[in-house]
């Protein structure tokens, strides 16, 4: 007589016993049957040799788990780089950067924040950007999915009639009474010939020959853009500097400043003005032909430098002004060594002239002359040059005394400035002027390394003006990002030594800069970043939008995100301490 097959719920047990400071775990497969009224358990085998992750699966499949191979629970239906757009969209979020742009939500400023965040990640025309921002997240997170190329035309138009209350706003964020006020001027040139600002001007670019337009740029002592103005091409850059002063008074609101510019910008005009005007300062730089009658009027003795490479010094010629003259040896050997390297390359070239003329290939006093100007003129050295030329013979020797006269002028320049000794030190005027560099930074990220404000394709005057402003904006949140990153980029952190450090010496950098530099690498071994490979890092972040695929057609599809790194990770939380 054979028994009856006994049923019953299979599961599995697990025990725990600890022994010797040891943990042990038990796995076993049971099973629970009815008989004659009471429950009873049965051991239908050992899984304790069996891996945890195994032993799991097998315990939630007893409970009515089904589980099927991967590849058939879900599928990819395509994948966007997210986490750039996630960086830009942080550092937006911590600036204000919406309500900056417009206090109000709507569709003009979506447009406008898209555009500058696109500007930032990957600069490109109009009509690339609507193309190039459904391949991430940024059309989507940015609420611009249908937006063509005729939409970003017009948010431009509309972005231009609030640039000046735009910068009003960043005017009294990071202007000060009193405070410094950074300004200079470049130039990019035009892929074209009807816009009404292209002239042709002082090529910045080494586009000679191509029409060009100008725009100054108003910072922060820190280099943080604040304004920016669009001119003709052809527009002098001392004539840009006193509207951008009436400007600051009148549109910002500030009244008391130092203005600091270049030896080319503010013009002794200019200096006239500020000095007949109450709260302006300013500080810059005497033009090289301005230094020598100090000298030759013993004014400034050269003999002095010995001990000190800075002393102050006054002078009738500049009433009212403390002039700062300051002397960098190694500037000095740099400008030696360059200034021979030219007078050997014009003397190489004039002595092929010479022996074409004794060989007689080369005769004429016109056609001679024409050749050796065309050399000396290659390498601005003529001043420095005794020439002879007749109708059959040439010769040329140097000029002993200019050389040693301009020579004496090497690594020597002065600073001049209206402010008193009691409210600046000259020390700290030099490195106020110095850091007209953080403006001229400015200028390289706006034009090459990041942002390409160049070449410009625009034919209307307004959306240049339109174009070099978002261009601006992209720089200020570009400018934050760079500064909560320097910790994980080449930049050096130690800031503060700047304050303290001698002026008028080389720039050095601190030795975790340097270890930096030399390493390619962090403390922790992880790679040192620029802040274009930091962006492409982050890049590799991905938003995976993902449906079951024997699901219905309409069932919804639903988001996973890449896990990000540790140095992801710390970028986002640097970016999380952005502050205004």
């Amino acid at each position: 007589m054979s028994m009856p097959a006994r049923t019953g719920t299979a599961h599995v047990v697990t025990t725990t016993r600890k022994y010797k400071d040891r943990v042990y775990h038990t796995h076993l497969l049971r099973r629970s049957y009815r008989e004659g009224g009471s429950v009873k358990n049965e051991t239908l085998g050992n899984l304790s040799h069996l891996p945890d992750t195994l032993v799991d699966i097998i315990r939630r499949s007893l409970q009515g788990e089904t589980f099927v191979p991967l590849a058939k629970a879900f599928e990819i239906e395509r994948s966007r780089a997210h986490g750039q757009v996630q960086a830009v969209s942080m550092a937006m979020q911590r600036l204000g950067f919406a309500s900056l742009i417009a206090s109000k939500p709507c569709r003009e400023r979506d447009l406008v924040l898209a555009m500058i965040a696109s500007r930032i990640m990957a600069p490109q025309t109009k009509l690339a950007t609507t193309r190039w921002w459904h391949t991430t997240t940024l059309a989507e997170d940015f609420a611009v999915s249908d937006a063509n190329e005729d939409d970003l035309y017009a948010a431009m138009d509309w972005l231009l009639k609030r640039q000046a209350t735009i910068e009003k706003k960043l005017a009294k964020r990071h202007l000060s009474a009193g405070g410094l006020v950074l300004y200079d001027l470049s130039s990019s040139y035009f892929e074209g010939t009807t816009c009404p600002l292209a002239k042709r001007g002082y090529n910045r670019d080494g586009k000679h020959g191509m029409l060009q337009v100008n725009y100054g740029l108003l910072t922060d002592a820190r280099g943080c853009p604040v304004a920016v103005s669009v001119h003709e091409g052809n527009t002098a850059d001392s004539t840009t500097f006193l509207p951008e002063v009436q400007r600051l008074r009148t549109s910002f609101g500030v009244e008391r400043m130092v203005m600091v510019g270049d030896r080319g910008m503010i013009s002794q005009k200019a200096i006239q003005e500020m000095r007949d005007s109450d709260g302006i300062g300013w500080i810059t730089a005497l033009k090289g032909v301005s230094i020598r009658p100090l000298i030759e009027q013993g004014q400034l003795q050269l003999g002095l430098f010995d001990e000190r490479n800075l002393l102050e010094l006054s002078s009738p010629d500049y009433p009212g002004e403390r002039l700062v003259a300051c002397r960098n040896p190694q500037l000095a050997k740099l400008r030696a060594h360059k200034r021979e390297a030219l007078l050997c390359a014009t003397e190489n070239k004039l002595e092929t002239i010479k022996v074409r003329v004794a060989g007689g290939r080369l005769a004429g006093k016109d056609a001679i002359g024409v050749c050796v100007g065309k050399v000396v003129n290659q390498y601005k050295v003529a001043k420095h040059f005794e020439l002879v030329i007749d109708e059959t013979s040439f010769s040329f020797t140097r000029k002993a005394d200019s050389i040693a006269a301009e020579a004496a002028l090497d690594g020597l320049y002065i600073i001049r400035t209206s402010l008193p000794a009691a409210e600046m030190t000259g020390a700290d005027c030099v490195r106020n002027y110095k850091s007209l560099a953080n403006v001229e930074r400015a200028f390289r990220s706006l034009k090459t390394i990041d942002l390409k404000v160049r070449p410009i394709h625009h034919r209307l005057a307004d959306r240049v003006r339109t174009h070099i402003f978002l261009c601006m904006l992209s720089y200020y949140v570009e400018w934050h990002m760079r500064e909560a990153w320097r910790e994980l980029m080449f930049a050096d952190t130690d800031q503060q030594a700047k304050a303290t450090r001698d002026p008028v010496a080389p720039a050095t950098r601190s030795e975790t800069a340097l270890a930096k530099v030399s390493r390619h690498a962090l403390d922790d071994g992880t790679p040192v970043h620029s802040f274009a490979t930091l962006m492409a890092d982050l890049g590799t972040l991905v938003r995976n939008t993902c449906r079951t695929p024997l699901a219905a057609a309409d069932a919804p599809s639903f988001d996973i995100l890449t896990t990000p790194s540790a140095k992801q990770q710390r970028a986002m939380k640097l970016l999380e301490q952005i502050t205004v």
